[in-house]
């Protein structure tokens, strides 16, 4: 069952996995681009506890991740409403409080998590889906290619332009499945100074197109990746530095009846090259970039995949950092205030001010 709750009235929470609709405001104005966001906050196996929790609810600037995210997405122009799934009753009381709620004025809701990311991005596709019931329903018809935007709960740098280039871009290519990038330029203001101001440094992937880091923003049309289920195992062995992961991953794709000789040649050479990279040997690192584009690898993840794939590149930054062990909390932190001004100005300075409702600020 899903109600419709007054701005404010928070006492009437129903059971779940049942969504719960925090806040139900009309569309302001009509958007060229208008699409469902779902923020992933659930704490599954594939997840990292950081300082013994989920990191979602760590406070950056004053307010935790997750709502910190949910409150960016609503100055996106082309996001209509906002749907959150992770554990149910800890969010309600996350977007309990007075000040959140001041700042919300699309529709948002609540789903209790499933049993891993997979499920959690499916099934609430199914229940956001025009008069899905409390267990959701399968598309049908046009509704197959109904997009969504997938953005992970616990960007503290992420900026409403940057969300905003990518749907846009990701609409214009028409495709099934786009995954955000970003190139290596637009991380170096998170690095290390050299007056001694620490950094978070992130892994890149190598192609001939420079080095690019992943981020966490993900177009898709849910029903037409066939092979969705793939994407869980993607997921949990992210962790590319950690050799364990590599050889998993590579496993993964090895049994796939989908790309999978040519998917394990192109992953293996992105992974020398970053060997390489990090020995300082930037000679081979070089001549195994060469052996990758990012053309290639689209195609070799469609075909495992069983969609039309495509890389989606933004260049603001904010939207690649997320927050995965206590080293990196603490140096967001300790710097937030200055990279989250830096990452403000950054995004006008490339895409503009943002086109928002009449007397909305952004």
């Amino acid at each position: 069952m899903k109600k419709n709750l007054a701005r404010g009235d928070l006492s009437k929470f129903t059971l779940r996995p049942a969504p719960v609709l925090i806040a139900d405001v009309a569309p302001a104005y009509l958007r060229a681009v208008s699409i469902s966001a779902i923020v992933t906050a659930g704490d599954g196996p594939a997840s990292k506890a950081v300082r013994g929790d989920n990191k979602v609810y760590l406070e950056m600037g004053g307010q935790p991740l997750v709502a910190r995210v949910v409150s960016v997405l609503q100055h996106v122009p082309e996001i209509s409403e906002v749907w959150v799934v992770g554990n149910a009753e800890r969010l309600e009381a996350v977007f309990s409080d007075p000040e959140f709620r001041a700042q919300i004025h699309k529709p948002l809701h609540v789903v209790q998590q499933f049993r891993n990311l997979y499920e959690n991005a499916w099934k609430t596709f199914r229940l956001l889906l025009p008069a899905a019931g409390p267990d959701g329903r399968d598309p049908k018809g046009d509704e197959v290619d109904r997009p969504v935007l997938y953005i992970s709960s616990d960007l503290p740098f992420a900026t409403p332009q940057e969300i905003s280039e990518f749907v846009r871009r990701s609409t214009e290519l028409d495709c099934d499945y786009a995954m955000g990038i970003v190139p290596e330029e637009a991380m170096r203001e998170f690095n290390p100074t050299a007056d001694g101001a620490p950094g978070i440094e992130v892994a890149y992937f190598n192609t001939r197109e420079g080095r690019l880091r992943q981020s966490n923003l993900h177009y898709a049309k849910p029903a037409r990746i066939l092979n969705r289920y793939y994407i869980e195992d993607m997921y949990e062995h992210r962790y590319q530095k950690e050799f364990g992961h590599i050889l998993r991953l590579a496993w993964t794709i090895m049994r796939s009846e989908h790309g999978g000789l040519r998917m394990l040649f192109l992953y293996a050479c992105i992974h020398l090259a970053g060997v390489a990279n990090r020995h300082n040997f930037s000679a081979l690192a070089s001549w195994f970039r060469q052996l990758v584009s990012l053309r290639s690898v689209e195609r070799s993840v469609g075909s495992l995949l069983r969609t039309d794939f495509r890389f989606v590149m933004t260049e603001v930054g904010g939207c690649a950092v997320d927050i995965d062990n206590d080293q990196e909390y603490a140096i967001a932190s300790q710097r937030f205030d200055e990279w989250s001004v830096a990452q403000s100005e950054k995004a006008e300075r490339l895409y503009g001010a943002l086109s928002l409702p009449p007397g909305e600020n952004a």
